[in-house]
């Protein structure tokens, strides 16, 4: 049976341009030593850290449990490879597994032959060794298996996960365009707002859509974990599981919670569907309280005194809106923040920088970040109280 409690890498993955912040959340979470990598970050530690993991990141997508490391030249290594894993260790054999591989620069050129050939591997030894072998298939509900191969470097994990972290569970009404919550939680990270809730700082999200950024924000500001939200994880069918361990996990998740937040978190939107979407998914997410909801423009957006965040996500003309029309919506997001947000910092997401050259304001920072296919950028605003020059974007 499997020991939570041996250790082995463990490679918590993300989108590319995101691993330091994933870095500087595990850091936080107890992780020192890491490494970052191009679409994730490596630590070291046992499956019962794959639970934790699972329970309290927010910016990683997958928490994967190696197994093996091993050269592979071509689909026959590979199996050989996979099938001396002592898979019964791991996978009761009246269960269902599943196997999703990830492809590049080897003999074989298509991901799912890779995965159906650890998948024959898998099924062969249980069958060798006891007449019968588990269920396979691409429900998630079962022992989730992942073969990264690239060159003859191959490694096979234990995907603890299942369905992606992003998928917290809140987001059942999406409206339009809806920014995923992993993308949220970084961007959210990156203008420091823990920090600043807990000095009793604001977070003002016009344009809110259908909440994902305030509702983010909220589940910061209470040191919410976001993995109780969700009912099930690949660990949880893994041989050697014990309920009773994540029982202890979760209430130690919820005492860690705290009942009140010192800022206000506002979140406005000038589409009454979308707001209706927001408070929904907020009240999902048990931070419906914490978050005021209201139906304006964005430029009527009430912003109280004192130091926040002002965090904005306008469309920017790849799947919604009219070009011309977005100028002047750029325009007047430079304008709201010159006249109503003195003493916050400002950030807009944008996946057009022509359009953030309308704002009219000179960007104190920039940081990347892709929204699925499209290069984005998080750009930063310091908003001065008073009167100060600016320049362009």
């Amino acid at each position: 049976m499997t020991k939570f409690s041996d250790t082995a890498p463990i490679l918590v993955t993300c989108p590319r341009d995101m691993p330091e912040y994933l870095q500087a959340e595990l850091a936080g979470l107890g992780y020192e030593q890491s490494t970052p990598l191009d679409a994730g970050v490596e630590v070291r530690g046992s499956l019962a850290d794959c639970m934790s993991l699972n329970l309290w990141v927010r910016t990683g997508h997958r928490v994967l449990f190696e197994l093996k490391r091993f050269r592979a030249f071509d689909a026959d290594e590979l199996y050989r490879e996979a099938k001396a894993i002592p898979w019964e260790e791991y996978i009761p054999v009246d269960s269902h597994f599943r196997v999703d591989a990830s492809v590049r620069d080897t003999t074989v050129n298509d991901s799912r032959f890779a995965g159906l050939r650890v998948k024959d591997a898998v099924a062969d030894r249980f069958m060798e060794l006891f007449k019968v072998r588990p269920d396979s298939g691409p429900d998630t509900h079962g022992v989730c298996l992942f073969l990264h191969w690239r060159e003859n470097r191959a490694t096979l994990y234990l995907d603890t996960t299942g369905e992606p972290l992003p998928r917290r569970g809140y987001r059942k009404r999406p409206h339009k365009a809806p920014m995923q919550e992993t993308l949220a939680a970084a961007c959210i990270l990156a203008s420091n707002w823990p920090e600043t809730a807990r000095r009793g700082g604001h977070f003002i999200a016009p344009m809110c859509g259908s909440g994902t950024l305030p509702i983010e924000a909220a589940l910061m500001a209470m040191n919410g974990a976001p993995g109780l939200l969700r009912d099930e994880f690949a660990f949880m069918h893994i041989k050697g599981y014990e309920p009773d361990a994540w029982d202890e996990l979760l209430g130690a998740a919820e005492d860690a919670e705290i009942p009140e937040i010192k800022g206000r978190i506002i979140a406005t939107d000038h589409d009454p569907e979308a707001i209706e979407a927001a408070r929904d998914n907020a009240r999902l997410a048990g931070v419906g309280d914490f978050i005021e909801f209201a139906v304006c423009d964005f430029t009527e957006t009430e912003v109280p005194e004192g130091p926040g965040v002002v965090m904005l996500n306008p469309e920017y003309g790849k799947r919604l809106g009219d070009m011309n029309m977005l100028k002047d919506v750029y325009r007047g997001i430079g304008d709201f923040f010159k006249q109503r947000c003195g003493g916050k910092t400002g950030y807009i997401f944008t996946g057009n920088m022509d359009l953030a050259k309308c704002v009219g304001l000179r960007t104190r920072r920039r940081r990347v970040f892709w929204n699925a296919k499209i290069e984005c950028r998080l750009l930063e605003y310091e908003l001065y109280a008073g009167t100060k020059k600016g320049g362009s974007a």
